[in-house]
């Protein structure tokens, strides 16, 4: 067992999470750029100073034990932190140093991306080493991440407001009733009355949205979905109709292969926020980021999204 970590042993460390990540010894020749015996070497070596097996492996595969199960996890935060004191070494004396999560919804409209984009070029002329790290969720998996601090900002559209966060609305969105090619209701789309089209079937959210208030019953929902690729893909079926953020739609729409029920009545704004944790717990990291934010949409075009 470790009693005082050497250069070998993170060496070793090193060796087995390749392994880990290539999925056995084999293929991890690749990325060590070794042989195979020597990984193996390598491998029994650290099992040895251990004092217990991290692996099975031979004919019928590579497969953690127990405890390599839980070896990679400690080995990953050693990694983890020894990268995070690295740059922090690095960068004495800079103001911002450390990591920036931001977590996403997907197909964020063009204008609200170059903000987002702007905000992130205001931020890299500070004084800084920041490391970001972007990800692509869904609006609840956004908030999950929040609080439990693997991302520090979230933005996209939240339905329920979690008190230890803030939420500042930076944008919004239209969203519209579509139907499909195939649809019967296709032939005079742009003019359906409302009654008309709550009579059909519905691709719907499976979190709550403004459509919900006014525009089906809930026995006319017969498909639900997270994302709106997966809306788009049910409407494009030919039977269902749902509701799409206009930008997103609107390739289909010159294709013919989509078109709005009607624009003017069956439309609904959904507001996107920027999410943090409240003031008081935010970093001096975040808190320049969100000031960015603010700066780079206050300065937004009258003809950019509302």
């Amino acid at each position: 067992m470790f009693s005082q970590l050497t250069d070998l042993d993170l060496r070793l460390i090193r060796v087995f999470l390749a392994i880990v990540d290539a999925g056995g010894v084999s293929p991890a020749q690749a990325t060590l750029n070794v042989g195979q015996s020597t990984i193996s070497t390598q491998l029994a070596t650290l099992e040895t100073r251990l004092g217990y097996r991290l692996c099975e492996r031979g004919r019928s595969g590579f497969a953690l034990t127990a405890r390599g199960e839980q070896f990679v996890e400690a080995s990953r935060s050693l990694m983890s932190a020894i990268d995070a004191f690295g740059m922090q070494a690095r960068n004495v004396g800079r103001k911002l140093v450390g990591t920036l999560g931001i977590g996403m919804i997907g197909h964020t409209p063009v204008a609200a991306s170059a903000r987002i984009s702007e905000a992130i070029g205001r931020f890299r002329e500070r004084d800084e080493s920041v490391r970001f790290a972007v990800f692509v969720r869904s609006p609840g998996e956004l908030e999950e991440l929040l609080l439990s601090g693997r991302i520090q900002v979230g933005i996209g559209y939240f339905w329920h407001r979690v008190p230890s966060l803030e939420y500042t609305e930076i944008f919004a969105e239209e969203q519209f009733a579509y139907c499909a090619r195939r649809h019967p209701l296709f032939g005079k789309a742009g003019k359906i009355a409302p009654a008309e089209a709550a009579q059909h079937e519905w691709a719907w959210r499976s979190y709550p949205l403004p459509e919900a208030a006014s525009s089906t019953t809930p026995q006319h929902v017969t498909a639900v979905a997270d994302n709106m690729e997966a809306v788009a893909m049910l409407v494009l079926s030919g039977h269902h109709l749902g509701y799409l953020p206009g930008h997103f739609a609107e390739p289909y729409v010159k294709e013919g292969l989509l078109a709005a029920l009607n624009p003017r009545q069956m439309r609904y704004r959904v507001a996107f926020h920027m999410v943090t944790r409240a003031r008081q717990h935010r970093s001096d990291i975040v808190d320049a980021f969100v000031d960015d934010m603010m700066a780079a949409h206050e300065t937004r075009r009258p003809d950019e999204i509302n």
